[in-house]
């Protein structure tokens, strides 16, 4: 049974950084693209990274491009996404999520209003972001 489970969620305050992390079980992580999805309060579910399985490539949303960093650690079986520079519209539950490989090997089309194409993804973590 696929699990994913996101922990790290904090208050941050803005300009500040955190790192928050996902743990998988039921299948093979390596054989995964893994990404985050994130929803602000009152506004769409939108992807906004993703890292591939096989060369470890990596996909940004406009959004948080420059300052966020999805990793992942195939032998802890652990994705990361780390957000530095923090602005209070990057408030909201993030999601982890998990993608079966594409035919191409990219994955743009996870990113914004594409994430429901994530095969699967966790309950999600809270970020908020406050002075």
């Amino acid at each position: 049974q696929l699990q994913i489970v996101e922990s790290g969620g904090a208050l941050v305050q803005p300009g500040g950084s955190l790192t928050l992390s996902c743990t998988v079980s039921g299948f093979t992580f390596v054989n995964y693209a893994m990404g985050w999805l994130r929803q602000a309060p009152g506004k769409e579910r939108e992807g906004i990274a993703c890292i591939s399985d096989r060369d470890g490539s990596t996909y940004y949303a406009d959004s948080v491009k420059g300052r966020f960093t999805v990793s992942r650690d195939n032998a802890k079986k652990v994705a990361y996404l780390q957000m530095h520079n923090v602005k209070p519209e990057d408030a909201g539950v993030y999601y982890c999520a998990a993608e079966t490989p594409s035919y191409d090997g990219t994955y743009y089309y996870l990113l914004g209003d594409g994430w429901a194409r994530f095969d699967a993804w966790g309950q999600g973590t809270q970020v908020n972001v406050s002075s």
